[in-house]
């Protein structure tokens, strides 16, 4: 073979090698740097942040969404637990008076689809909290503008409460929730026509509560689990929500979005 030959079939070699380094992400990255590139959220200290947060394992991936059948041709359905056998449960939070910089942390490294109901007159100045939830998966609800109880009131003030945060929430988040919780759980037969002329699709309640580092009871499938927040003394609103993911991977569940079911 003539010298120049041998040039361009040594500068080929040298190519092919360094394009397959350049593609090979173990050659490039090293085993171990591979090893800690997972897809299940930014990595924690040892590259798995379900332990960071107490867990032993990841929680299951949730299932493929799909609607209950529910009667969305009268009143406004109302939801205590959805009826699903998947090996889920869903974690909603009221008010918007606890903003623990923490939970943001938790919902995005674990990607927990939580959903947030918000009242206006509690939230105050601080939306901005929520956005951030917002941006890292959780989904914004509507919880009135004042929290009263609204069982008695008339029309047209269980309307302009409903109606009005979902403007509120509009203006803030350029969403139009679809789903509505009652303050104290209390609600009649205006608050389900209110609802509806608001443009909402369900009225959601619980079957579940969290107060404190205590489970009411035993999860099951399809369970709505209340987490308290704005509590004064005791555990922070991430530290109750990793009290209620413990006992989730105790009972072998996963956490399910709540609007794929509603």
């Amino acid at each position: 073979m003539r010298p120049r030959a041998l040039v361009a079939a040594g500068l080929a070699a040298a190519l092919l090698t360094g394009c397959a380094q350049s593609v090979d992400p173990i050659e490039r990255l090293g085993r171990k740097a591979a090893q800690r590139v997972g897809s299940y959220g930014p990595p924690g200290a040892d590259g798995r942040p379900y332990r960071h947060w107490g867990l032993t394992a990841p929680l299951p991936p949730r299932p493929p969404a799909h609607l209950v059948p529910m009667d969305r041709g009268g009143p406004l359905p109302v939801v205590k637990r959805v009826p699903t056998p998947d090996k889920v449960v869903f974690l909603t939070y009221d008010d918007g008076a606890e903003r623990d910089p923490r939970f943001v942390d938790l919902v995005r490294e674990l990607r927990l689809p939580v959903s947030m109901f918000l009242t206006n007159s509690v939230v105050g100045p601080g939306y901005g909290h929520f956005a951030r939830l917002q941006s890292v998966g959780a989904s914004i609800q509507n919880h009135t503008l004042d929290h009263p109880a609204l069982r008695g009131l008339p029309y047209a003030g269980q309307r302009a409460e409903i109606c009005g945060q979902q403007e509120k929430l509009h203006a803030r988040f350029g969403i139009r929730p679809r789903l509505f919780r009652p303050p104290y759980g209390t609600y009649d037969t205006t608050t389900r026509h209110a609802a509806t002329d608001c443009g909402l699709s369900a009225l959601v309640l619980w079957s579940v509560s969290v107060q404190g580092h205590a489970v009411e009871h035993p999860l099951r499938p399809g369970d709505i689990v209340a987490v308290a927040s704005g509590e004064e003394q005791g555990p922070s609103l991430t530290q109750r929500t990793t009290t209620v993911l413990r006992e989730i991977e105790r009972r072998g569940l996963t956490v399910g979005r709540l609007e794929d079911y509603l």
